[in-house]
């Protein structure tokens, strides 16, 4: 039995031994590994801007385009692409045979329909009124002669010298000859109906238009320059045929442009008239200009493959170096909070949609967590869960996680 006792105590001594062994090992290799190298932030209070980007194309407030009034040649062009130009300056000379054979042809009309409307107002043209005035002469000529025969008839009747069936006859001439002289009357001076008369006004008007039509077709042929401004597109020259419709130049106030912004859809629901936009232009980098929205989408177009919204954008910088037509960067401020505190966004995880950060508190990670506001791509808001002054660790330079109470090495 003593035996059998110590052999006990052997076996019990030597298994406490083995597990007093592991456990200073593992206590051992915890104290004496290497410490995780991290990099740290200072938690402070700074400005979290939220911005949206996209593209947009500059274009001048006030925009002209010269075309071809008709298919004609160019028989000359008194401006040079890039040139600063007064109001009324003589821009081109269209060859404009057509254009004045059109007011020929609209001007015989114009004729035309005013002697139809005077013909229907005056009750017939000259010839008509001529030709009526002789037929209620012979008309008049023709009574007088029945009334005459009618009276001799009936004298003659009294002395017995002419029948009953003579008066009745001469009596049926005279009323013919009345009824003959009173149509005759009526048509001079009721020839044309009302409608007639309205259908004669209506072709004057019509004629009148076509006219005008014409004239503006040939002062289209020598245009003039509707503003002060700069010819900043010219697609034309001497000698060159037209067709009808082709644009032959483009007249801006280049001291006055905006931007047609393209947004995507779902952004436009953060835009409103006002916000700050920041306009950039890769043909000069390290340049931008400031601008503001003016008008918000009123529809959503498509766009190449996008479903968008066009933004109008006033430019409220000089910018005078914005060419028209150039495809510009927009971004505009959609909120700003100054003076929150904040975080760098890889400070900030996440699990199960709950945000933390991992804390620096005596050379240890301490997982904290947070409540946010709303981030941009750089910042995230704190608005619980840190204190000004406090650190966070941002991540480590070996490429190994962050975890909750290992041992690190901030590194600066």
């Amino acid at each position: 039995m003593a035996e059998e006792k110590k052999q006990n105590l052997r076996l019990w001594f030597w298994r406490t031994s083995a597990l007093l062994l592991v456990i200073v090992f593992f206590v051992a290799r915890y104290f004496l590994r290497d410490q995780l190298p991290v990099r740290e932030v200072r938690v402070s209070h700074q400005e979290v801007l939220n911005t949206v980007s996209t593209n947009g194309r500059v274009e001048p407030l006030a925009n002209y385009e010269i075309h071809s009034p008709v298919s004609a040649t160019v028989k000359a062009v008194y401006v040079t692409a890039g040139e600063q130009i007064p109001a009324g300056k003589l821009l081109l000379q269209l060859d404009d045979i057509q254009a004045r054979a059109r007011v020929a042809s609209a001007e015989s009309g114009v004729k035309a329909a005013q002697a139809g409307l005077d013909a229907a107002l005056h009750n017939g043209t000259q010839q008509e009124r001529q030709a009526s005035a002789s037929d209620i002469t012979r008309a008049r000529i023709d009574r007088d002669q029945a009334q005459h025969d009618l009276d001799a008839l009936t004298k003659l009747k009294s002395t017995g010298a002419a029948s009953e069936s003579e008066v009745s006859a001469a009596q049926q001439r005279l009323d013919s000859a009345q009824a003959a002289l009173h149509a005759a009357e009526q048509g001079a001076q009721t020839r044309y109906s009302s409608a007639e008369i309205d259908r004669a006004r209506a072709q004057l008007a019509d004629a009148e238009s076509a006219l005008a039509a014409a004239d503006e077709v040939l002062a289209q042929t020598a245009p003039r320059s509707p503003i002060a401004g700069t010819v900043y597109s010219l697609s034309t020259s001497r000698s060159e045929f037209a067709e009808e419709g082709k644009p032959l130049m483009e007249i801006a106030d280049l001291s006055h442009e905006r931007v047609r912004a393209y947004f995507d859809e779902p952004s436009i629901g953060q835009l409103a008239v006002g916000q700050k936009i920041l306009i950039k232009w890769d043909a000069k980098p390290g340049h931008s200009w400031d601008g503001h929205i003016v008008q918000v989408p009123t529809t959503i177009i498509t766009f190449g493959t996008r479903n968008v919204g066009e933004v109008l954008v006033a430019i409220d910088s000089p910018a005078t170096d914005l060419l028209p037509d150039t495809n510009v960067t927009v971004t505009v401020t959609t909120s700003s909070e100054p003076n929150t505190l904040a975080v760098p966004r890889e400070a900030l995880h996440s699990e199960n949609g709950k945000p933390y950060v991992f804390k620096v508190v005596d050379d240890k990670l301490v997982r904290t967590a947070v409540t946010i506001g709303t981030p941009n791509l750089n910042l995230a808001p704190i608005l619980t869960g840190l204190q000004e002054g406090d650190y966070v660790a941002t991540g480590t330079t070996n490429g190994l996680p962050l975890q909750e109470g290992v041992p690190i090495k901030v590194v600066r």
